[in-house]
């Protein structure tokens, strides 16, 4: 089950420019990709050949003729976050408005982002500041709660809107990490950052593996252990090393015994939560996939820290690998502090 990022909006919002900006694709490779899900509603996969995130696109918003009831409630079961995406030269949103005061009723805790495109199209700074704050007080409205939100151009054959795109990105992050993490613009400052850019999609897929698989009781009990062994032995392939006993036992040497010591308990506990009726089968299962995912992520970005400091004759130090791993955790999980 891949992580799935909703956008709604009207026709000509910006939907489809977005995806190309966050996934740096081109606007025919996105529109090459996107595939019918429903019957106004087309999905995309990214990236293509090992999809690690879904885009949902719903059919433009106040289309004649249009009913998107159907689209509403089909895309609402199936999606983790929502990008609201409205133009800010464009105040006429009621059909938004009403589309998220609806999904607000359905499902009160499903995540929402406000994308506020077209700040190129609104060059007065004290109309751009009204415009913005009208839509996100109508939509926000419509929501019932304040909604984080960024502003940002899209313009055709401009240089991207960086900070605009960096901040959707941290919000992605905040309200998905799964997608967040693997959207983010990497910013890497050194050689062994710059080499886990080339691995962290490995990464991202397994630990998106450990996540549905431990949406089941019992079943994560040997899954997710499996595939972060799995992933430890890929990494040590890309990496040049052998993953055997002697770096296994040196890896979690170095980590320290606290950390296994803890991650063993909770991983138990998760499991035995899940097989509580009602609360095992909703929350107990969701909060086990989250935090599943974010351990498994966590302990690949370890493992290839001390795969490249080791095989650069450096190994690290326990403080510097648990501080690479609880800084991994914090990123990747929105269940920590």
């Amino acid at each position: 089950m891949l992580p799935v990022v909703w956008l709604l909006g009207k026709t000509g919002a910006g939907k489809s420019s977005l995806v190309c900006a966050l996934t740096e694709q081109s606007g025919a490779a996105i529109g090459d990709g996107f595939r019918p899900c429903t019957r106004s509603a087309h999905s995309y996969d990214f990236p293509p050949d090992q999809p690690l995130v879904r885009f949902l696109d719903t059919r433009g918003l106040g289309e004649a003729g249009y009913d998107p009831a159907e689209d509403l409630e089909a895309c609402r079961d199936r999606s983790h976050v929502l990008l609201v995406v409205c133009r800010l030269d464009d105040p006429v949103q009621g059909m938004v408005a009403d589309a998220v005061s609806d999904i607000a009723r359905s499902d009160s805790r499903m995540r929402a982002i406000l994308v506020l495109t077209g700040k190129d199209l609104v060059p007065d700074p004290e109309a751009l500041e009204r415009a913005e704050r009208t839509l996100a007080a109508r939509v926000e409205r419509a929501a019932g709660r304040e909604l984080p939100r960024v502003a940002l151009s899209l313009a055709p054959g401009e240089a991207s809107d960086t900070e605009g795109l960096d901040t959707l990105r941290q919000h992605l992050l905040d309200a998905l990490p799964a997608a967040g993490l693997l959207l983010e613009k990497s910013r890497a400052g050194d050689a062994e950052q710059r080499e886990f850019q080339k691995h962290k999609r490995c990464v991202l897929s397994y630990a998106g593996v450990a996540l549905t698989s431990d949406l089941a009781p019992v079943v994560g009990l040997v899954a997710v252990p499996a595939t972060q062994l799995k992933m430890l032995h890929e990494l040590g392939l890309r990496y040049g090393v052998k993953w055997d006993r002697k770096v296994a036992a040196a890896f979690l040497s170095t980590m320290g015994l606290s950390v296994g010591a803890r991650y063993a308990t909770n991983f138990g506990l998760r499991e035995l939560a899940k097989l509580i009726p009602v609360y095992g089968q909703t929350v107990g299962a969701a909060t086990a996939g989250a935090i599943s995912f974010a351990t498994t992520y966590a302990l690949g970005r370890a493992a290839a820290y001390f795969l490249y400091r080791s095989a650069q004759g450096s190994a690290p130090s326990e403080e510097e690998l648990r501080a690479v791993y609880q800084r991994a955790f914090r990123r990747s999980s929105d269940e920590a502090d």
